[in-house]
Parts: structure tokens; sequence; C-alpha cells
């Protein structure tokens, strides 16, 4: 079926977005077509005013419309932790727990396979702020995967030559998870990590 060409445009912009499929897109689409013109203009002006005025904070890299970021900026923060992720996606999962700390965040993924080399790294800002002597643990929140593993190796590295104590987040099963379908890796770090109950 041949559709609007207006209609398709959109339809193939959407498809675009991370996880948006072809039938979603086309949902989205006509929803979006089904607006009133007024929330429709809102959505286009919010679009656009996302990309011209938000940018990466200057001292962490999370992603703000003010210099420093509300994080940054806010004295009730603790500045002896620091939590590096690697997305400021990252940032609203970990705000979520509870933690009070400070971020840094890498501001991209790395796929090792693709050749990045981890030394490629901007790490002279991260140096800059454990030179303030404040910082006295960094927790380490990168992704479980062999990019993460590789990445967090070389950045505890670093972290090290600052006399600072790094830590990472605990592996293990997911609540909920069956024993029975955990892979290998999964399991070994469980048990690496079990506690005391």
């Amino acid at each position: 079926m041949r559709l609007a060409r207006p209609l398709q445009l959109l339809i193939d912009q959407l498809q675009k977005l991370p996880s948006i499929g072809p039938k979603t897109a086309q949902r989205l689409a006509l929803h979006i077509l089904r607006l009133p013109r007024e929330e429709a203009r809102h959505l286009a002006r919010a679009i656009v005013e996302v990309q011209e005025k938000v940018f990466p904070c200057s001292i962490c890299g999370n992603l703000t419309d003010q210099d420093p970021c509300w994080i940054c900026s806010n004295p009730g923060r603790a500045g002896d932790s620091l939590c590096i992720v690697e997305e400021a996606s990252d940032i609203m999962s970990i705000e979520r727990t509870g933690y009070n700390g400070k971020y840094y965040v890498l501001n991209r993924s790395f796929k090792l396979m693709d050749d990045i080399d981890p030394a490629e790294m901007d790490v002279e800002s991260l140096s800059k702020i454990l030179e303030q002597g404040q910082v006295q643990e960094v927790i380490l929140a990168l992704n479980p995967t062999i990019d993460g593993e590789v990445i967090a190796r070389f950045l505890a590295a670093v972290i090290n030559r600052h006399e600072v104590k790094v830590t990472r987040l605990a592996y293990g099963l997911p609540i909920g998870g069956d024993i029975e379908f955990a892979d290998e890796i999964t399991l070994r770090r469980a048990l690496e990590g079990r506690k005391e109950f």
C-alpha cells in the first residue's frame, strides 16, 4: 500500500529511533497525525529545542541546559563519591536507587571490536576532578559486557594513580530470575560476590 509522502517520511524518521520497528513507527505516525495541530507543534518544538538547548555539563558530562548541571551545582550532593557511567541515561537509573553522590559520564559506548582503543578516551577531566582531593571512592557503573570490563580495568588503572578507592557494581542473579536459565558468567560472578546471610 502506498502512503502519503509526508506520512511515509514521518514513519521512516521514527524508525531511526532506538527500538522502534516499522509497525511501532506506523502507529506513532498515525497517532501524531491524529493529534490536535497545537499539540503536534508542541512536540515538534520540543524536539528542536532539545537539540538546540541540551548539552553535556562541563564538569561531569551529564546532559543539561545549564552549566554546571543540577547535580554538580547541588551542595547537598556527597562529593566524596563519584559514579562513572557510560551514558547520561544511566544516571536516571542510578538516581532511582537513592545514590546521592556525583557522576562522571563517558558519553560514549565503547565497541572494542570496532577498533576503538581505550587509550583514546579523554581522562584528563576525570583526573582534574580526582586531583581536587575530595573524592574518596569511585564507583565504576559500566555495562557488564566485555567492552565494559576492558574500559573498567583501564579506568581503574587511571584512578589508582590518584590513590582513590575504586569499586564496581556487583554482579549476580536478578530478583525473580531462575538459576536454571542464568548463563555461566552470571552464575560465576554471583558465587564470587556472595554475602553472609
